[in-house]
């Protein structure tokens, strides 16, 4: 399976087993910055480590500090490799912004549809520069 996704925020091509959310999640008490365990009890994915996966997002959980948690994730080494969102969120993806401009190496952000997402569910994925997702055989 290979999409090509739009890019949201460009940044470092990440490879890793893909961690397909069925539910959205709020990153703010929803996610543990130190170790990047999904923190949050109602979660169905909840106890799942996000550091080092290619994380498919099929929406967020609005909180302002969804980017600070990010943020966090990213200076701890906790990160996802890539970010693949079926929409935008401005405030999550300014954590990555943010994390950039102070000169830490930040995974790349994409966008595609959510019907796209069971197809990577449980394998390894790739998410290149140019924002092609490519699953591994």
């Amino acid at each position: 399976m290979n999409s090509a996704a739009e890019i949201l925020v460009p940044g470092k091509a990440g490879e890793g087993e893909a961690l397909v959310l069925t539910a959205p999640i709020s990153f703010w008490g929803g996610v543990d910055p130190k170790t990047g365990r999904i923190a949050d009890v109602r979660h169905p994915q909840h106890g799942e480590v996000i550091a080092g996966r290619v994380l498919f997002l099929p929406g967020t959980i609005g909180s302002s500090s969804a980017s600070a948690v990010l943020m966090e994730l990213v200076h701890n080494g906790r990160a996802p490799v890539a970010l693949v969102l079926q929409e935008p969120d401005a405030i999550l993806l300014l954590g990555l912004i943010v994390a950039r401009e102070m000169g830490w190496q930040t995974p790349i952000a994409v966008r595609l549809d959510r019907g796209a997402f069971d197809a990577y569910r449980g394998g390894a994925v790739a998410v290149g520069a140019d924002g092609a997702i490519t699953a591994a055989v």
